[in-house]
């Protein structure tokens, strides 16, 4: 089964809200959609994030035109084309791209085989998959209303972002561990610490139990994310750090991470996942997934590699509950905080092509920076 042409649309979903991190204000999400079309008449359907501009022309100048006539089942091949393809040094700036027609050609497969992809993964290693509630401000009043709609839901992990400024580190992380209990917190630094700063805080936030600290040095730092982990009692989670199968090996090697977290789309495919989990699991570490506000194909995709791989024990981040909308009249459904695992053939989801149409875009928008301050952006480390 071979594919004989290949579709894309740019789509921007609205957020409910504006919602705050450590790299500016984000209002929404967009997203590279695709379709492939196969000799057996099967298509396929993937998605991946469009953080910035390279994405959607590295999937038209360079992966849609090297698809054509592909097997659907040459995922890796696939993958190793487009780096040889001159992004073999430039490995970040292809791997998003990759991973919307990788996720369309796993689809596909899945549809010819009449299995739901957790079938072609190894299996179902659990019945349903636990989301963590994803919390963005910096105002801790403000916080404790919005978990506490989450605890309304039946949520029992909550993420909160961090890495605003010295004082609102330890408020915010106050404020939701008094009201979470002793529900797991994550806090997420976004890259914003200072070595120095790290170890102080990391002593500050010991006393509020979280279940780790994510990405508190800048992604390069594998050296200073070793030493924290060699020295604190709070776990140290990689996420910015952990992109491609290489970074996770290089993080292993160092002992940089206690904690990982991978995305499909920024390690170039649901198989580079698989085979990044596998590393990390060979270690006894465990794995999550990053969320950048997925949609239903790669929020299914999630679901999937998460009902699979058995390492991937912790909740994975989601960030539906700030969707406007969606591209599919059957997304996954999250319940109790909670996803149950699609078993249709393939992704197990349909798309709404009207939709697909109503949300296209020409660009990115907002997904860094912050108009309300015109003169800031964000620094690396900030303090």
């Amino acid at each position: 089964m071979r594919i004989t042409r290949v579709d894309h649309w740019l789509v921007r979903m609205p957020f409910t809200e504006d919602i705050l991190w450590g790299s500016g204000r984000r209002i929404g999400t967009t997203r590279l959609v695709c379709r492939i079309e196969t000799d057996a008449g099967i298509s396929g359907w993937g998605e991946t994030i469009s953080l910035i501009a390279n994405v959607p022309a590295v999937f038209a100048d360079i992966v849609a035109p090297l698809a054509i006539e592909y097997p659907v089942s040459d995922v890796e091949r696939l993958h190793r084309h487009v780096l040889g393809a001159g992004f073999y040094h430039h490995k970040r700036a292809a791997v998003m791209a990759i991973a919307a027609l990788e996720m369309a050609m796993w689809d596909a497969l899945g549809k010819k085989a009449g299995q739901p992809l957790h079938a072609l993964w190894g299996g179902k290693w659990r019945k349903d998959v636990e989301a963590a509630a994803y919390l963005f401000t910096n105002e801790p009043a403000g916080l404790t209303e919005r978990i506490k709609g989450f605890l309304d839901k039946g949520y029992e992990t909550f993420k909160v972002k961090i890495g605003f400024d010295e004082r609102t580190d330890i408020a915010l992380a106050e404020a939701a561990r008094n009201t979470i209990g002793d529900r797991a917190l994550r806090l997420d630094v976004n890259g914003a610490w200072t070595p120095g700063t790290a170890k102080r805080q990391l002593e500050k936030l010991a006393a509020f139990d979280p279940a780790y600290v994510e990405q508190p040095l800048e992604l390069d730092d594998l050296a200073g994310h070793a030493a924290l982990v060699a020295r604190s009692s709070v776990p140290i989670a990689l996420d910015e750090s952990a992109y491609t199968l290489a970074d996770v090996g290089n993080i292993i090697r160092a002992g940089a991470a206690d904690v990982v977290l991978l995305d499909p789309h920024e390690a170039g495919g649901l198989w580079q996942t698989i085979k990044a989990a596998a590393i990390c699991e060979a270690v006894g570490i465990p794995v999550t997934l990053h969320s950048g506000a997925e949609l239903a194909l790669s929020q299914s995709a999630y679901i999937q590699l998460a009902a699979s791989i058995p390492n991937l024990s912790l909740a994975i981040d989601t960030e539906r509950a700030y969707l406007g909308g969606d591209i599919s009249p059957n997304p996954p459904v999250l319940q109790h905080g909670r996803f149950a695992i699609p078993e249709g053939p393939g992704l197990g989801v349909e798309v709404d092509v009207e939709a697909l149409e109503r949300h296209r875009v020409d660009g990115i928008a907002g997904a860094y920076l912050d108009t309300s301050r015109k003169d800031w952006f964000p620094i690396k480390p900030a303090y």
